[in-house]
């Protein structure tokens, strides 16, 4: 049952970045109130730390392969599907590589259906992948790094995409030569690293994604001499089996019509206290820039109450334990996701941009094909940000200085 006193007094903990056992999630749940599945692929893990990267890598990674089941939300009924994107913060030594066993949850069903897409990969190969994949695609880097250097000069691009993604909302992509959208687009993701990794991908609390992402901030060291610790001999047992269980479901949903999961009438109402009573406690203390993280957390909730019950092959009606386990995992990422806030929001005005102006330019020209026209000059531009008057200001400066040459009205030529 939620305790609105002890919650509140986890937020003022929180505001002084002390009690980090507060913040753990499987610790404060009766692991045995969960789907076998999960209580299974729990028992891989050992420190409180580690269940809870295996625990929401793991949900999300279930996610992303069940495909026609719904819940709808808000005013407008709007249809949100089961798709979860997370970022697991944490030093090099906290031991994020745990959370790559969700990713061997989903392989059996890559290998039948492709949905996994590789961290390292450009923003037009991840456009073109996705649209193949039918607008459905899971995204598992245990390396930030990775993705920070391939998505450099394409980070508006990727946060624009997956910002929409996260609310199924219709991608775009136009070019001289062709256009085309992705409507409806499904996309799970898995992201382990730094906060300046983090950073890179979220790097304004204004920015809309940073909402829309799931944040799972590891204040903790794995001990070294755990590093030798041997893994139990079932455990690649214990993931074939969950990878099988979890490859029946999605063939179940695969092959039926679209299904609606919903939560009872009294769910509805209890998860509706949250944002009228603990909730706006929270942004009182914290700003109101932190209000569109608290609203979002109820879709969150939902999305993970509805991976729960479909776990146990129940694709219609929220059980009570349910829904009081996704309770219970909003509460806690909500004060993770307020811990990344303070942190983002105390970086803003000190950490310099990572692109210069100058580099900016070199990257959008680099982006373009040898010969564009302009509204595929400034369709490049606006991903990246850049306004039509800047960008058509540095057109001219290129033709000035022999980097490209107008051969018609509009249409360009780069000069190597």
């Amino acid at each position: 049952m939620f305790n609105l006193i002890h919650f509140l007094t986890m937020i003022e903990n929180l505001t002084s970045m002390e009690e980090q056992g507060n913040l753990h999630i499987v610790e404060n749940m009766d692991v045995n109130n969960l789907p076998q599945l999960m209580q299974n692929v729990l028992s891989l893990a050992n420190t409180p730390a580690e269940k809870d990267m295996l625990l929401m890598s793991a949900l999300t990674a279930c996610g992303s392969v069940m495909p026609n089941l719904y819940v709808k939300y808000g005013i407008g009924a709007k249809r949100y599907y089961s798709n979860l994107q997370l970022f697991i913060v944490g030093s090099a030594a906290c031991g994020k590589g745990i959370a790559n066993l969700a990713l061997e949850l989903v392989k059996p069903i890559h290998e039948q259906a492709p949905i996994i897409i590789p961290g390292d990969t450009t923003y037009p190969a991840f456009y073109q992948t996705l649209a193949r994949q039918n607008g459905r695609g899971y995204i598992h880097e245990s390396e930030g790094s990775v993705i920070t250097d391939i998505w450099r000069s394409s980070t508006a691009n990727y946060n624009t995409a997956l910002r929409k993604a996260a609310e199924h909302e219709t991608i775009s992509r136009a070019r001289c030569r062709e256009a085309s959208v992705i409507e409806n687009p499904q996309v799970s993701m898995v992201l382990t690293g730094t906060f300046s990794q983090y950073k890179a991908l979220v790097p304004s609390i204004e920015n809309g994604y940073f909402s829309r992402l799931l944040t799972l901030i590891i204040d903790e060291h794995q001990a070294f001499n755990s590093r030798y610790v041997q893994p139990s001999e079932n455990s690649g047992e214990v993931i074939k089996a969950a990878a099988e269980q979890l490859y029946h479901l999605y063939e179940t949903l695969l092959f039926t019509r679209p299904r609606e999961f919903s939560l009872t009438k009294e769910q509805k109402s209890r998860l509706g206290h949250h944002l009228e009573t603990a909730y706006p406690t929270l942004i009182r203390m914290l700003g109101e820039e932190f209000h569109s993280v608290v609203l979002r957390m109820a879709v969150h909730i939902e999305r993970i109450a509805m991976i729960l019950s479909a776990l146990r092959g129940n694709m219609d009606v929220c059980s009570d334990a349910d829904y009081a386990t996704a309770e219970l995992i909003g509460n806690k990422l909500i004060l993770h996701m307020a811990q990344a806030y303070q942190l983002v929001k105390g970086t803003e005005k000190v950490e310099q941009p990572k692109v210069k102006p100058l580099d900016q330019k070199a990257i959008l020209l680099s982006l373009l094909p040898d010969e564009f026209e302009s509204k595929t000059l400034v369709a490049e531009a606006q991903s990246q940000g850049i306004p039509q008057s800047t960008v058509m200001r540095w057109c001219s400066q290129w033709i000035d200085r022999g980097t490209l040459c107008r051969l018609s009205y509009g249409h360009y030529k780069k000069i190597a």
